[in-house]
């Protein structure tokens, strides 16, 4: 029996199956559902309130990020229901009163980008008088690449939420009551010195910018080329996104979650250790020792041929079986295999290593 059905969105039908909540059938149907507080890796929270939308039958607005879709319920959003409209925009007004506004008087841009100030385009927003909350941050901070912005921050909790759920470390939370909550730690206590794991997942799923890399801080987001390819720190294969501007990386990003195996999570090394790519001391050509005993840059087809004149005249000299190769977790599955394969049916030994198995 098919778990498929039909629900009613704005006067259209929509396709859903069982279990899935009502944001997530309208996305897949191209309806759009304003969303802060909602990442596909998280657990629905209901914490934002910007997803709330009309159900037939509900005294209340409810959220569509955790309202399960039924067969024949009727929804209504923004575009149908001047009710859902009304509280958007005095939601978002309410937001920008506690919020750092630029010369626009629009939530402010970030080189991460400011979800609040796309939808609050999108809004007629009310004249509210400012809210000083006087939420803190971590100014004694050392850590090398967080930077957390507490005026930008709109208290989703994606942040906290992604490293209890996803990461398990629980190195952030929210602390304080009323006005004061912030992102804090065990005593205020810098990310260093708590069980943070300095994966940048906070980084990575924080709307507003709040929480951003210390290391591109004034990032061109108009100017930069994103190029994907696979992180090469280990052997897992996780897919990541360079950000290049001007011919230079300038940061790491992560793929959309759901789109990649590692559903765009990375660890401290694939998001922020990227300094190698351009250090002066960085080998960009091969080099092969000359008769003089010194190395000198060479072409690949020279270096090629001169690693294989070596081996083969080791394998003449003492036997194949005298020979080992060496591989390293940080290659492809399919460079480790043929490292293999090179060891196996060229030479013809199992003297072969890979240091993932120590």
């Amino acid at each position: 029996m098919s778990d498929a059905f039909n629900l009613i969105v704005d006067g259209k039908p929509v396709a859903a199956t069982a279990g899935e909540t009502v944001l997530q059938a309208a996305r897949r149907a191209g309806i759009e559902i304003p969303t802060l507080c909602t990442d596909e890796r998280l657990a629905p929270a209901g914490a934002c309130r910007a997803c709330l939308v009309e159900v037939n039958g509900q005294r209340r607005l409810q959220p569509s990020c955790a309202w399960q879709a039924a067969p024949g319920q009727e929804i209504k959003t923004h575009a149908s229901s001047p009710r859902v409209k009304r509280h958007q925009d005095t939601l978002v007004s309410m937001y920008m009163a506690d919020h750092k506004l630029d010369g626009e008087g629009l939530p402010a841009e970030t080189p991460n980008g400011n979800d609040l100030r796309a939808w609050a385009l999108k809004c007629e927003t009310l004249a509210l008088p400012r809210v000083e909350a006087p939420r803190v941050a971590r100014p004694n901070d050392v850590n090398p690449y967080i930077k957390y912005s507490p005026e930008l921050c709109i208290l989703c909790g994606r942040c906290t939420r992604y490293c209890d759920e996803v990461e398990g470390v629980n190195a952030i939370t929210l602390t304080n009551r009323g006005s004061r909550t912030t992102i804090g730690t065990a005593g205020m206590r810098g990310l260093l010195e708590t069980s943070c794991e300095l994966c940048g997942g906070c980084v990575d799923t924080c709307p507003t910018g709040a929480m951003i890399e210390k290391k591109a801080p004034a990032l061109n987001r108009a100017a930069v080329n994103k190029v994907r390819t696979t992180c090469n720190y280990c052997g897992v294969g996780c897919q990541m996104d360079l950000n290049v501007e001007g011919g230079r990386l300038v940061k790491v990003t992560s793929p959309e979650p759901g789109t990649t195996h590692n559903d765009g999570n990375l660890c401290i090394k694939g998001r922020f250790a990227y300094d190698f790519v351009h250090h002066k001391e960085r080998l960009t050509r091969p080099l092969v020792r000359g008769a003089d005993g010194k190395l000198h840059e060479a072409s690949w087809e020279h270096a090629l041929k001169a690693a294989a004149e070596g081996l083969l005249a080791v394998k003449k000299r003492h036997g194949a079986a005298n020979i080992g190769f060496i591989s390293s977790s940080r290659c492809t599955g399919e460079e480790n295999f043929l490292m293999g394969k090179l060891a196996r049916a060229v030479f013809g030994i199992n003297n072969v290593h890979q240091c993932a198995a120590t």
